[in-house]
């Protein structure tokens, strides 16, 4: 990968990163464990300005707008310490207006932790901040965690957005301010004055809204329930209206744990449909479904062996312009003759590369392009569509300007009963012949989840510290129809376990990897799929890694106990006896290599307890455990010094486990 020019902009301006100066050796932890550059970026609607947000110290964040024009120079308009609140995303409402995300995670002395989110709103210079969200008061009956979204950008109304809020009940008795409406509704709110018009009264079942691109909100989900209310079954009714209707007709149902029925993305006004995916011969494709009353359905779109997995959207009104899947490489179908036309004549600007628009002027002249492979992180580019002109704008991770990168191969490997599994091989650059190398297997999280070919920080720096890497899409994982699926990588565990012991074995059979040089790192899932293969299978790994794992089964459900998501995680899970016989913290004796357990304290998708556990059953079965845990980070670590610790630890632990000579 080679240095880039970056159109005059100091990068300097906009990352407190500091990297190794001329002569210096290249740390390779801290440069992959490095947060990006540059995130989240939007353009305005006249396509005149940029915003961003660049990674601070910690968790901390900057949000930063550029002018477009010559010699322009980036401008930071907030910043956000990361103690608790971090920032997400930011979006403009207005030329001169954006609207931002802030999230973090909460102690509460009854649930525990709690991770929210709020929406703001404030000006390209920082100033006149709002709260968009709705705000609890003493009189509020519960807490809103959700901040709610932004539905449709209104880009007509300068400033004005259609909003999805929560609602609490207000118990302010004797009072014309209290409220006895909770849930979820709509409302139409401007971004500076916060004046407010209810579209959509609160429901409390209310979980989706679907609008037309033009502020007529068209579709609602409300989520059913069991137990008095108390428990989600986990299945969305969807209701629609007939245009120029105010009444709700009954439209389908989706059942968000089977991905069973029709999940709807987007409503075409001037067609009168609304596009969604559902499945056929089960595999999910593109459908439509028509708002006139009668529910005439079409399939659209296909595929005989990849799902069909998302709905392309462009522009302020977010028209849908086609959809995309994934086989060894992501691939899109365009249903709008220019924009096939527009990206077939980016993708030959710009060969290899994985395009995609990321955000457009609302007259769609001017677009903003992200661009991407496997040996490259990505770089955002600005295509003017009257000129013609593709410009080079920002590159993603600045502190890997300038490094070789490695290739990511996709291929396929035997499992123990002759199915193939497919799979990513990375190997170290410049040493794509080699053999005997010390390696690493990475399954993915989820487990409803899958990896595709793309840059990965992670496979990445283990190939450049001389590891090959192989990473699964074992059975259990998504992406591959329900087959593959099976019964989801918990229920199922025994097969997608034993699809990732053989990614193992299939390296040493290739002679790629060293049977003594062999480990296994993984995050979440991954983690669980890491400790629970050195339990299946002693012999395999010769060093287990875990990031954040899942090791106890019936401890992940508890974990859901006090959320109406408890009925739902319990199913996702399942009962009985493979939920023992599938927790690694039951089996701790069953392991016999070094474990490096990796795990923050502030974590809400699998507690810290039970990294915690597992370490202490390792310990007291004679076994070589160390946990390394953060008091201040949540499940993905997001902290370029906590990354770049694990990442140097990490390398230590398997040079040390894997014996002298490790290059």
């Amino acid at each position: 990968m080679s240095t880039r020019l970056i159109c005059g902009i100091a990068l300097a301006l906009i990352t407190p990163l500091a990297h190794a100066q001329k002569g210096e050796p290249f740390d390779a932890a801290a440069a992959f464990g490095a947060r990006e550059s540059v995130m989240n970026m939007s353009l305005s609607p006249d396509g005149e300005h940029v915003a961003y947000v660049a990674p601070g110290p910690g968790q901390g964040s900057a949000l930063f707008t550029l002018s477009l024009e010559k010699g322009a120079h980036p401008r930071q308009a907030a910043f956000v310490d990361g103690k608790p609140d971090r920032l997400g995303d930011c979006t403009w409402v207005a030329n001169d207006r954006l609207a931002c995300r802030i999230y973090g995670v909460a102690r509460n002395a009854l649930a525990g932790l709690l991770r929210w989110s709020r929406m703001v709103s404030l000006d390209a210079d920082g100033k006149n901040l709002k709260l968009l969200s709705t705000q609890e008061n003493p009189y509020s009956r519960g807490w809103a965690l959700g901040g709610g979204a932004i539905l449709d950008w209104l880009p007509d109304e300068n400033g004005s957005v259609l909003m999805a809020r929560a609602y609490l009940p207000d118990d302010h008795t004797g009072s014309h301010f209290g409220s006895s409406e909770s849930g979820m509704g709509v409302d139409s709110i401007d971004t500076r004055t916060l004046r407010v018009s209810h579209v959509e009264r609160p429901n409390p079942n209310a979980v989706d809204y679907v609008t037309d691109g033009r502020g007529v909100v068209r579709i609602m989900g409300l989520m059913n329930t069991s137990n008095g209310g108390r428990e989600e079954t986990g299945v969305v009714h969807y209701l629609y209206r007939s245009r120029n209707s105010r009444d709700w007709q009954d439209l389908a149902d989706y059942n968000t744990l089977t991905d069973e029925g029709f999940s709807p993305r987007a409503v075409d006004r001037d067609l009168n449909v609304v596009y969604g995916l559902k499945k056929k011969d089960g595999l999910k494709a593109l459908y439509s479904i028509s708002l006139d009353g009668s529910l005439q359905e079409e399939m659209l779109y296909s595929r005989p062996d990849v799902d069909v997995d998302t709905v392309i959207r462009l522009g302020r009104r977010q028209r849908v312009v086609g959809v995309s899947y994934v086989t060894d490489t992501r691939h899109a179908v365009y249903l709008s003759p220019d924009v096939k036309q527009l990206l077939e004549s980016l993708g030959r600007a710009l060969p290899g590369s994985a395009v995609r628009v990321v955000d457009s002027s609302t007259d769609e002249n001017r677009l903003l392009i992200f661009a991407g492979t496997d040996d490259d992180p990505g770089v955002y580019y600005l295509f003017d569509r009257k000129t013609k002109q593709l410009q080079t704008f920002l590159v993603v991770r600045d502190s890997l300007e300038g490094i070789q990168l490695a290739k990511e191969k996709p291929i396929t490997y035997p499992s123990s009963d002759g199915v193939m599994v497919p799979a990513y091989l990375t190997l170290p650059p410049g040493r794509e012949n080699a053999k005997g190398l010390p390696a690493i297997v990475l399954p993915h999280g989820g487990p409803s989840a899958r990896d595709e070919w793309g840059f990965d920080w992670l496979s990445q720096f283990f190939a450049n510290r001389g590891y090959a890497v192989l990473q699964p899409n074992f059975r259990g994982s998504t992406g591959y129809g329900d087959a593959w699926f099976e019964e989801n990588g918990f229920h199922s565990w025994p097969v997608a376990i034993g699809d990732v012991l053989a990614a193992g074995r299939w390296l040493v059979s290739q002679g790629i990897a060293d049977p003594a040089k062999l480990g296994i790192f993984g995050w979440s899932y991954g983690g669980y799929a890491a400790l629970q293969s050195a339990v299946v299978d002693p012999n395999v790994f010769k060093a287990v890694i875990a990031v954040a794992p899942v090791t106890d089964l019936p401890a992940l459900k508890e974990e859901f106990r006090k959320y109406t998501s408890y009925a739902m995680m319990s199913q996702m899970v399942g009962d009985g006896p493979q939920t023992h016989e599938g927790s690694p913290v039951e089996h701790a004796d069953k392991i016999k290599v070094p474990v490096l357990l990796f795990h923050g304290a502030e974590d809400t998708n699998v507690n810290i307890a039970e990294s915690e556990h597992m370490a202490a059953r390792l310990k007291a079965a004679g076994g070589r455990v160390e946990l390394v845990t953060w008091s201040n980070l949540d499940h993905y670590l997001d902290d370029s010094a906590a990354r770049t610790q694990m990442l140097k630890k990490s390398d230590e632990f398997l040079r040390q486990a894997f014996g002298p000579e490790v290059r």
